[in-house]
């Protein structure tokens, strides 16, 4: 194995040692008081920590990405709307399947995969195209280009991320992720979305188009 992949693999290992050996009853304790600070705060540091590892994938080297601290505080933000969706959709689904709107029954298992994958059709395109252009418009203005946020959007090469984000992460990733999610308990969903977030921030650091960043 090389050297860099081995440094690669630590830092995820130390990453995972830290959310649930280190600070896992603290964690847990504190997203459950402060939901919203805690899904903030989850996504700012985790998901960027994804976003270095995506960038060292890509590039073969190690680089703190452009606009770090203003990409970490959109990643925060997407957290607290994480912490509003896992809620809504959660709920929203029990409402539907008791009304047979949806499949009735009580095995959790159909529940969480009903809630996983219309969560990851409906508000997952939105959430990762959102990221994809407000990622790319952090870029060209740190690159000293005077774009606009509509101009970020024109960026984008919509059929790659199209290709790449919605027909193969979300099937093949995150429906079944997202399934495992809402099988749990709900205050292990937090430390579970956690490490989903390093992944998420993996993967969308990874796809960066060439025409994004000239």
């Amino acid at each position: 194995m090389k050297k860099d992949h081995i440094i690669t693999l630590g830092i995820i290992l130390l990453t995972l040692s830290l959310v649930f050996i280190v600070t896992r009853d603290f964690f847990l304790s504190f997203a459950k008081s402060y939901k919203y600070l805690g899904g903030f705060t989850k996504f700012f540091f985790l998901a960027s920590i994804g976003d270095i590892i995506g960038k060292r994938i890509k590039t073969k080297s190690w680089s703190v990405p452009n606009g770090f601290l203003y990409k970490a505080l959109v990643w925060g933000f997407i957290g607290v709307l994480i912490v509003m969706v896992f809620g809504l959709y959660d709920e929203g689904i029990w409402f539907l399947q008791r009304n047979n709107l949806l499949p009735k029954t009580e095995i959790i298992f159909v529940h969480a995969i009903l809630v996983s994958v219309i969560m990851n059709l409906t508000f997952g395109p939105m959430m990762m195209a959102f990221h994809r252009v407000t990622d790319t418009f952090i870029e060209q203005r740190m690159m000293k280009n005077k774009v606009s946020f509509s101009d970020s959007v024109n960026l984008v090469n919509w059929p790659a991320f199209i290709s790449f984000v919605m027909f193969r992460t979300i099937p093949l990733f995150w429906i079944p992720a997202h399934t495992i999610t809402f099988l749990l308990p709900e205050e292990y969903r937090v430390i579970f979305a956690a490490l989903l977030g390093i992944v998420l921030g993996l993967l969308l650091g990874m796809f960066q188009d060439k025409k994004e960043t000239e």
